[in-house]
């Protein structure tokens, strides 16, 4: 709980049922025109206010945000919980285990580094969809899981007996975002007396999804985590609110996912990265509660911080349908009421800037064929598929078009033709849909009116079912909807990520032959969250978003080059077209078949042993012992290098002089681009490495699952498949031009050669860098290559944290600034002149960069005076080794 000043009078007394709660009173303090976020944001500060790290001003400023001035103030913010996944979890845990390491080498006890707040972690990254289309498809598929991760799990297990206050979700219970908010959010928490608001910052971008539920939450990342894990409160700028008012109600035909592809174009068009979105007005109570997570899992898609919905009636029923405990649902309304955060859809509250989006007007839409953000309505997917498919073949140097000469594959149902456009996978998968009753029921039910009208889906689709949680299938079952949907190839595949984490697994054969020979240019339709270039599959050039009904309708399909508004999905056996509206189901009849087949008793079920796990990973073997015993032959678990010769007091910053650019990049380049996630291809630096280890081929495995071993990771970094270097135009994929010979050669050669020569290295970006996932790896990648400090026009708010996070120095060129407008080439020699200042404690605003003859001002990304000092200890993770020693330790 922390210390309390209570120099603002705001403790009072909360008795709900006749228990009585201590609270931080915001009646009389709060000024009532306070957005609900920041209302949540000044209990924080007011509970953890101790005249040291928090003091009374970061309350008054908070009493005082709205002005120009606000914005600039920083304030410490202590998470009630932190929320991990295996991908970014396992790291996590490496990490710990090196940092006691670290500190039994220097003198203090291991055991001290350890979770001060609640941290569960959920496994699930991990699985993939290696089988598909088949009844045992999820039981194999969890087999190669677990012969593909043991030493991984070890790990974990190991965790979860030697750290406190940490516990794992095992494999095969569901997504991270979906276990959360039907099970593991708090909404309001009670310890030691207190209740306070559920604050969780998580290591997954998409940790907003709670947001929907009344959740204060967002993604900061592993490498800020694990601070926060360690007691280190996260230091932000008070943010700019943006009011984002609903009113009207869906028209029927539409989905949820309509509704997010729709809020996610116009708030990315509006511009809130760093912002946190609050939605209000009285649109709000017609949404339901499972649309509201839909929008608030979205969030990272349009940039903001947060996508804030405040707690309601609905808010109430959904704590109810999901099983939790009546005392618990009894605590959150009354805390709600009291503190001023029970949703009032007529209050006019100062929001720093404002939208309004009538649900009326949405419309049946997909989001392609790169980003989230790119939406497309239904009647014009097939012409926008048309248009955005020149520049698509321009990088295989095959130009082409729709309608190409089609290539004949040799199938198991007999020869089919595929030309561009051609579905290779379609997959009802992540939290962000299978969340949601409504759209999944609607899949089944459109599978079910296409089985009976004889359809099927084509052979050359990849059809996978992968949900975030075991009511989804129990529902499926219990509705009669889990046949038809099999019978279409959507068999249940695991409980996980999978293909939205670019967990796909291989297409099927002959269509991956046909790419590799004919560079056709497949799609993917999946129900996800991103589309990014070479995030879903290698061999998938172009990747939409859509609700799981439209997911099936383009397995039928088996094309985007097809207008499903006007054009038949096939013909029945009578030979008559069947239209998609033939088989779209009433809405009326979606909730029926809802109403009929899930209950609070459906949830408690499935979650009534939620840590425990099944026999598989009880069994699973896990060492004992406050230091992890690190296995030096091991290619998925390495101890990483951040402590290696560490000293107890921090070592000065240096100006950077004679860099070189690493990678000379462009706009919207996604932290999938700087560290992927997917399949290790063999021919990559990172599969070289394992095969001359002795890693057959068959089991190199991805990315994500290697992210405990840095000697892959580190190989790994801009080995994007579909990045673009413009230091080697023309070239995609993870190539450089290495100045210390002249030659292109691999990223991860050429950083070799220049720390070898002990030239430092930066990086150059245009606008929004760092879009996408909160990936520890897209900041400890470019550092562990030498990589000082990053050029670019504008930053992603998680990115230029873990940057920071890194001791990476993030840099943004003045306004209208740009490396094409100074007339930078990538091959100058660069300094970054000023950054000195920061080892004597302070942070300039600006620092001089000089690239060749060229000298110019840029922006010093170092936000508040927390991050110069973490800067100023080469990274978060020294600076919390060294608190731990001087905080709780005594040298030996």
């Amino acid at each position: 709980m922390g210390r309390t000043g209570n120099s603002f009078g705001t403790i009072g007394e909360l008795v709900v049922g006749g228990e009585h709660h201590r609270i931080h009173r915001l009646a009389g303090l709060a000024p009532p025109d306070l957005p609900y976020s920041l209302r949540i944001v000044l209990e924080n500060v007011l509970r953890h206010e101790d005249g040291d790290r928090v003091d009374a001003a970061q309350v008054e400023a908070l009493l005082a945000w709205g002005d120009e001035e606000s914005f600039g103030r920083a304030v410490d913010l202590h998470p009630a919980r932190t929320f991990l996944h295996d991908t970014n979890g396992v790291p996590t845990v490496v990490d710990l285990a090196a940092m006691r390491r670290a500190v039994a080498d220097l003198g203090g006890d291991p055991a001290a580094v350890n979770p001060r707040i609640p941290s569960e972690l959920v496994v699930d990254h991990s699985v993939i969809v290696d089988v598909f289309g088949t009844p045992d498809a999820a039981a194999r598929n969890v087999e190669h899981e677990y012969a593909r991760n043991a030493e991984r799990y070890r790990l974990l297990k190991w965790a979860q007996q030697s750290l406190d206050d940490f516990a794992v979700v095992p494999p095969g219970t569901g997504i991270m975002h979906q276990v959360n908010v039907e099970n593991l959010s708090r909404v309001v928490f009670e310890q030691d007396g207190w209740a306070f608001p559920d604050v969780c910052l998580g290591t997954d971008s998409h940790t907003t999804m709670a947001n929907g539920l009344g959740v204060l939450a967002w993604g900061i990342g592993g490498i800020e985590a694990e601070a926060v894990m360690l007691g280190e409160s996260l230091s932000m700028l008070l943010p700019r609110v943006v009011g984002f008012e609903l009113t009207g109600a869906l028209p029927a035909g539409t989905t949820a996912t309509d509704l997010v592809l729709t809020v996610t174009e116009l708030l990315r068009g509006h511009g809130v990265v760093g912002k946190f979105v609050e939605f209000h007005g009285r649109g709000v109570a017609a949404l339901p509660l499972a649309d509201r997570l839909t929008i608030s899992n979205m969030a990272p898609e349009f940039g903001a911080t947060c996508a804030y919905f405040p707690i309601d009636e609905e808010t109430i029923r959904y704590l109810d349908f999901t099983g939790r405990d009546r005392r618990r649902v009894d605590l959150v309304e009354a805390y709600a009421r009291e503190q001023g955060l029970w949703h009032d859809p007529s209050a006019r509250l100062r929001y720093t800037e404002e939208l309004t989006l009538d649900l009326a007007t949405v419309v049946p839409s997909l989001a392609g064929p790169r980003r989230p953000q790119d939406r497309v309505p239904l009647t014009a997917a097939r012409d926008g598929f048309r248009d955005a498919l020149p520049a698509t073949l321009s990088g295989t140097g095959r130009p082409g078009a729709a309608g190409d000469a089609p290539v004949t594959l040799a199938l198991p149902r007999g020869e089919a033709e595929i030309t561009h456009g051609a579905v290779a996978i379609a997959a009802i998968t992540s939290c962000t849909n299978t969340s949601n009753p409504a759209v999944m029921v609607a899949a089944g039910l459109l599978a079910r009116n296409a089985v009976a009208r004889g359809l099927r889906s084509k052979p050359w689709v990849k059809t996978s079912l992968s949900p975030g949680s075991r009511v989804v299938t129990d529902y499926l079952d219990a509705a009669g909807l889990t046949a038809p949907l099999e019978a279409l190839g959507f068999h249940l595949a695991g409980y996980g990520c999978m293909t939205c984490i670019g967990a796909s697994g291989p297409l099927v054969e002959e269509v991956t032959r046909a790419v590799d020979e004919h560079d056709l240019a497949v799609v993917s339709v999946l129900s996800g969250n991103r589309n990014f270039d070479g995030r879903i599959n290698p061999d998938v050039r172009m990747n939409y978003l859509a609700s799981p009904p439209l997911v099936v309708a383009y397995a039928l399909a088996g094309t985007m080059d097809l207008d499903l508004v006007t054009e038949p999905l096939g013909y029945d056996p009578a030979g008559r077209p069947v239209l998609l509206a033939d088989l779209w189901p009433r809405p009326q009849e979606i909730a029926s078949v809802i109403e009929a087949t899930l209950d609070p008793d459906s949830f408690r079920r499935v979650y009534a042993d939620v840590f425990g796990g099944d026999e598989r990973w009880r069994g699973v073997p896990a060492p004992a012992g406050p230091v992890f015993p690190w296995d030096e032959a091991s290619t998925y678990l390495r101890e990483p290098p951040y402590f290696h010769g560490m000293s107890l007091e921090p070592e000065g910053v240096a100006d950077v002089r004679g860099a070189r650019v690493l990678v000379w990049l462009g706009d919207s380049v996604t932290t999938d681009h700087i560290s992927p996630a997917g399949a290790i291809p063999v021919h990559t630096a990172a599969g070289r490495h394992l095969t001359a280890l002795g890693v057959p081929r068959r089991e190199l495995n991805t990315y994500a699952s290697r992210r405990g071993n840095h000697e892959v990771m580190m190989r790994g970094c801009f080995a994007n498949v579909r990045l673009r270097n413009r230091l080697v135009p023309g070239v995609e994929g993870g190539s450089t031009r290495d100045a210390t010979t002249g030659e292109v050669a691999t990223v991860f050669d050429a950083a070799a050669n220049y720390r070898a020569a002990g030239i430092p290295t930066v990086v150059v970006a245009g606008r929004e860098y760092g879009t996408g996932s909160s990936r520890d790896w897209a900041a400890k990648g470019p550092a562990l290559l030498g990589v000082r400090a990053v050029l670019a026009q504008s930053f992603e708010r998680i990115h230029r944290s873990n940057l920071i996070g890194m001791g990476v120095v993030p840099l943004q060129f003045l306004d209208g600034d740009s490396a094409d407008s100074l007339g930078l080439t990538g091959q100058e020699e660069i300094d970054v002149l000023g950054l000195a200042a920061i080892g004597g404690g302070t942070a300039p605003r600006t620092v001089t960069v000089r690239a060749g003859e060229r000298e110019f001002e840029v922006l010093l990304r170092l936000d508040t005076a927390r991050e110069a000092e973490y800067v100023r200890h080469g990274g978060i993770l020294p600076f919390v080794v060294r608190q731990v020693l001087q905080r709780d330790l005594q040298p030996v």
